[in-house]
């Protein structure tokens, strides 16, 4: 076919081929940091799914790999050897990798430790494939679907802390461990957040246990039982819209290295101009070093709905018969 009609590459081998090039020209080096995939999404204006495959695409090659704590960072051997070629079939299964280790537990734990390191777009099949040495499909023999992956994490990570029974004496003391219980969660699985729905409720084991765990937390108070499972719902609701925010921040400042108290610095000469205008009087009075916590805001907010649901008690049991 003349050159003239060769169709163009695909976005994602485009992408590929700039970072490549970057590392075997030394301008990034063994153990420095690659554009995480929201930065692909972002600089390449791709889409999310296009930036995964981009990064899935590096790690076949053995040009990046994770590094927890850091990230995913251009391999040490990455300078030594000329990669393989970007239509590379899948990698065959590592020696000394027993065909049985490939179990449905394993799977769930290597997945939920690529969401902790890499965020939850970077896991998928293929790459957990890739993590095993092994073909796609011998990964759904034991899930699925991405979507039943992702339900399973999530089920497997609220597995994590035990659930005291009875637990504290009072309701609310019930209620802010279980409360703060799921907010350590979210600070350990920033992912999280956003793999839990309220509306399509997950039918999972240890899910399941949490709600539950709160249905009883509130058995001494008489309260219908529509009230209590809109108590149910509601309070993880509060811990994940805040764990949502501090998800995003740490994504971040990951992303950009510049923490949360040096980019209020760099907003100060803009703070001071709107503050200064008059405009704002009531925002002008806060002190200027004052920086949002995001610890401080979960726990803020946990006081006040318990406040208000403690309200809600007294007024039930004042006019119940």
């Amino acid at each position: 076919m003349p050159s003239s009609t060769r169709r163009p590459e695909p976005p994602y081998r485009q992408i590929v081929a700039e970072i490549r090039d970057r590392i075997l020209a030394g301008d990034l080096r063994p153990g420095d940091r690659v554009p995480s995939i929201r930065e692909i999404a972002r600089r390449w204006e791709v889409a999310v799914a296009t930036a995964t495959r981009v990064m899935a695409t590096l790690r076949d090659d053995g040009l990046v790999e994770t590094k927890i704590g850091a990230g995913t960072v251009v391999s040490a051997l990455a300078g030594r050897k000329q990669p393989v070629a970007v239509t590379a079939p899948p990698r065959p299964r590592r020696a000394g990798v027993p065909k049985q280790a490939l179990n449905r537990r394993r799977i769930l734990r290597t997945a939920v430790a690529i969401a902790d390191t890499e965020g939850l777009d970077a896991v998928s099949m293929r790459r957990l494939a890739a993590e095993f040495g092994v073909g796609p499909m011998s990964l759904y023999r034991h899930v699925s679907s991405k979507d039943e992956l992702v339900t399973q994490m999530t089920d497997e990570v609220f597995g994590e802390p035990e659930l005291p029974v009875p637990g504290p004496d009072g309701w609310r003391a019930k209620l802010e461990l279980i409360s703060r219980l799921q907010w350590e969660l979210c600070r350990r699985h920033l992912w999280l957040p956003r793999a839990v729905s309220f509306v399509r409720p997950l039918l999972v084991p240890n899910v399941m246990a949490h709600t539950e765990w709160t249905l009883r937390a509130l058995d001494e108070l008489g309260l219908p039982m529509a009230t209590r499972i809109r108590e149910a719902l509601t309070l993880p609701g509060l811990v994940l819209t805040v764990a949502l925010s501090m998800a995003d921040e740490v994504e971040v400042e990951q992303e950009t290295g510049v923490t949360l108290d040096r980019w209020w610095l760099t907003q100060r000469k803009r703070a001071d101009e709107l503050l200064d205008s008059g405009r704002f009087p009531l925002l002008a009075t806060l002190a200027g070093e004052e920086v949002p916590d995001v610890d401080g805001l979960f726990e803020y907010s946990l006081a006040r709905h318990l406040d208000g649901f403690a309200a809600l008690v007294e007024d039930q049991a004042r006019t119940r018969p």
